[in-house]
């Protein structure tokens, strides 16, 4: 199927799993999927390696949340892959939530991917302290929260950032560069707070 054909199929799925047909969300699942891998690959290389089981739970974690709502409608392709980008974020902050709440002893419950140790012990405190910033940066501009989403914890491209978010490339590129610079100032000072005096 040539790539035009591919994207058409998506947007009609996407529609149909809107209208509530069944089975639409999974078969909107199996036509993304290698494109969800490439982007779980990527964001999977970020943290710790490249372990295919710890990839394929990644994107099975975020199918769920975007799965869970009842006839969810997206606008179109690139609103879909704004949304799995999304709950890819969220999936890795969850789970480093828990790891960290376990490693200062605390009661964690089971978690899904325990077995894929997704995120190192070196990075916890780096991913957790970017999500705060992160959602400090959402209360500003909640366009180039979503750009960093798409371009970091995705690894979206900037075409496919610009797609997703409905905007121009330039644009993506003049948000990402004031967002990734704003962003890198917060985590010196979250750094700052947490280093022993």
């Amino acid at each position: 199927m040539d790539p035009r054909e591919e994207l058409e199929q998506i947007t009609r799925l996407l529609v149909a799993a809107g209208e509530g047909q069944p089975g639409a969300m999974d078969d909107v699942f199996a036509s993304v999927y290698p494109r969800l891998r490439r982007l779980a690959r990527s964001q999977r290389r970020r943290w710790h390696g490249n372990d295919t089981i710890e990839t394929t739970a990644l994107i099975h974690e975020a199918y769920l949340k975007v799965a869970a709502s009842k006839n969810p409608r997206f606008e179109n392709r690139g609103h879909f892959f704004s949304v799995a980008a999304q709950a890819m974020r969220q999936v890795l902050i969850n789970y480093a939530e828990k790891r960290s709440a376990k490693k200062r002893g605390g009661g964690a419950a089971h978690v899904t991917l325990d077995d894929a140790d997704i995120v190192s012990d070196q990075a916890l405190d780096e991913l957790l302290t970017l999500n705060t910033a992160l959602q400090r940066l959402e209360a500003m501009s909640d366009r180039q929260a979503r750009i960093v989403e798409c371009l970091f914890f995705a690894g979206y491209t900037v075409e496919e950032t610009a797609e997703a978010l409905e905007i121009s490339p330039a644009t993506v590129k003049r948000d990402w560069s004031a967002a990734r610079a704003w962003l890198y100032r917060e985590m010196q000072r979250g750094a700052d707070k947490t280093r022993p005096q």
